[in-house]
């Protein structure tokens, strides 16, 4: 069997701290490895199998997708890994964080399984012809984020360029979105930013899940896969993940809860700055900071926005071996998001609040990582008016024009109501 290996305090239903409206369970939720098995087995039988997965394949009583399809006679012959690998343990780079590619999964074969890897973050990012010469079928099941700066969707969108180029069908297992499917937030990336932490022109807050986003991608930008999605039983598109009665697991070392979920859509421009983003405590990406930071200072002008659905607490904190090496052992003061309302809350607005705030406060300590942010932000115009000065509401001017025009599109790609 494929066993879990987790974090601490990691398989837990999740209540998101801090919100004033109660989470109402969806017990019914079966995710798409299970309907499978229950109503569409065919698109699997008799065929050698390929699966791209990770720690994240559960079922509702956590037996792992690799379990489930051997159990019920399904040959699967090779397993794919993204980025941090099959079982979730290989740590994000130590030089720059997400999408800086510095520590490879390695091919080779599961321990458990006995099974070979075939690893989609190494040398290569997209399986090779070699890699599919024995699969007649290519699954995916994992986990997504919700949010565009996340590279399991990246290399779901390639595997299916290659299963379209071999000639090979490509079935999207679905998850819920954790983050819920009725809200879209952020800026749309422009295509000349394209990076394996943004391929396409979604916002920083899609809300779309992985098979949907798999439907949308294969038509708009003509793939032309022979795609099915199975989809999630029982999931509505304003559910949380907390209301759907699935297993939560860390879908990345260093997304500890559905709260660092809730504000990651924003909260991860900072890793392009030299500012901590809490790499190395409890509360990644529920909070940023820097020594020399005045975080009392930050909160008070951050609430003074008087943004809609968070408030803004002064925090202090120390890294403990952060994987971006970001004030290792240090004394960080900050501040931490807190999301009041989370049906209403904008954590891409509240990010970059705290962007400008944060530039204005901090004078010559402050630092660009200027190819890495522009890669997050999909654009270069996000920094430059920030280091311009600019106030949120002319950062942000044009956001609802491009949310229109990508919302248009993406309803004909919606399988949830």
């Amino acid at each position: 069997m494929l066993r879990q290996r987790v974090y601490p305090v990691a398989i837990v239903l999740l209540g998101l701290a801090g919100c004033t409206r109660p989470a109402v369970e969806y017990r019914s939720v079966r995710p798409g490895n299970e309907v499978l098995m229950a109503d569409s087995s065919h698109l699997v039988a008799g065929r050698s199998v390929g699966l791209i997965t990770n720690h994240t394949g559960l079922t509702r009583d956590q037996t792992h997708a690799v379990d489930l399809l051997r159990t019920k006679g399904v040959e699967i012959v090779a397993l794919f890994a993204p980025e941090h690998g099959i079982r979730g343990t290989v740590a994000e780079p130590v030089s720059g964080g997400t999408g800086d590619q510095t520590v490879w999964v390695e091919s080779g074969v599961d321990e458990i399984t006995g099974l070979p890897v075939r690893s989609l973050y190494g040398e290569v990012l997209r399986p090779t012809p070699e890699m599919l010469a024995d699969i007649e079928v290519l699954l995916f099941d994992i986990q997504d984020i919700g949010a565009r700066y996340y590279t399991y969707v990246s290399t779901m969108a390639l595997a299916m360029q290659a299963a379209a180029e071999n000639g090979i069908p490509f079935v999207v297992l679905d998850r819920p979105n954790p983050i819920g499917g009725a809200l879209v937030h952020g800026n749309v990336l422009e295509p000349e930013h394209s990076s394996f932490v943004g391929l396409y022109p979604v916002p920083m807050r899609h809300g779309m899940t992985a098979g949907e986003l798999a439907r949308m991608i294969n038509d708009q930008f003509e793939v032309e896969a022979q795609l099915h999605v199975v989809p999630v039983a029982g999931w509505e598109r304003e559910a949380w993940f907390d209301q759907t009665g699935l297993p939560w697991v860390n879908p990345s070392p260093n997304m500890p809860s559905l709260e660092s979920a809730t504000h990651y859509p924003g909260t991860c421009l900072f890793e392009g700055t030299n500012l901590s983003v809490g790499r190395g405590t409890p509360h990644a990406f529920q909070q940023i900071g820097a020594p020399w930071l005045d975080g009392a200072a930050l909160a008070e002008r951050l609430n003074a926005y008087q943004l809609t659905g968070v408030r803004f607490e002064a925090v202090t904190f120390t890294p403990n071996a952060p994987h971006d090496r970001k004030y290792d052992g240090e004394l960080v003061n900050g501040v931490r998001f807190v999301a009041t309302d989370r049906d209403v809350y904008d954590p891409t607005l509240a990010a970059v609040a705290a962007l400008i705030e944060t530039r204005r406060l901090a004078g010559e300590s402050w630092e660009w990582k200027v190819g890495h942010f522009d890669r997050l932000a999909g654009t270069t115009r996000l920094r430059e008016q920030i280091e311009a000065g600019a106030q949120l509401a002319d950062v942000t001017s044009g956001w609802n024009d491009q949310l229109a025009a990508f919302e248009q599109i993406r309803a004909r790609y919606l399988l949830y109501r």
